[in-house]
């Protein structure tokens, strides 16, 4: 049986248990693509999800920009948020970068209302630091939408995880 077919047939249990948390604590986007099976293939599925992300309302972006972690900082993350911030040595800062983070993370939501996004897949904290350091500077509207960009970026990571 293809993953397609495995997946078409899955209860909405089962379903949210794998795609709930491809856009961080978002199950509602999971919840409609559960609604639209039958699926062709994975493509269409993924396409769906990013879609329905696409569509969806300013205030709803704001919440889940809202539902991701601070980086370096946070203590409560979800099993995907660990793991990736793990692979990118986040969880090995010495002091200076710790105490860095801390304050880029406050100040960056104090300046856009939401916490810094990135997809650390691949980057190391020297990279994600000095990614950091650049958008901070950015106005309001072009960092709104390279949040969103990073989120999609994060879900695409997350769907190619999934088989």
């Amino acid at each position: 049986m293809s993953s397609i077919d495995k997946f078409n047939k899955l209860n909405k249990t089962e379903f949210l248990s794998i795609f709930g948390n491809v856009f961080e604590k978002t199950e509602w986007i999971a919840e409609e693509c559960y609604n639209s099976k039958p699926y062709d293939d994975l493509d269409e599925l993924f396409a769906k999800m990013m879609e329905i992300f696409e569509n969806t309302v300013k205030e709803k972006h704001l919440e889940i920009l809202n539902s991701h972690p601070d980086l370096a900082i946070q203590k409560k993350l979800t099993k995907d948020s660990k793991i990736e911030q793990t692979n990118a040595n986040l969880n090995q800062c010495t002091n200076e970068e710790f105490l860095e983070f801390n304050k880029l993370n406050e100040d960056y939501k104090k300046k856009f209302g939401f916490p810094f996004i990135i997809a650390v897949k691949g980057k190391n904290k020297n990279e994600i630091l000095n990614s950091f350091r650049q958008r901070i500077t950015n106005n309001i509207n072009l960092e709104f939408e390279e949040a969103k960009k990073q989120v999609k970026k994060i879900a695409s990571l997350r769907l190619s995880e999934i088989k």
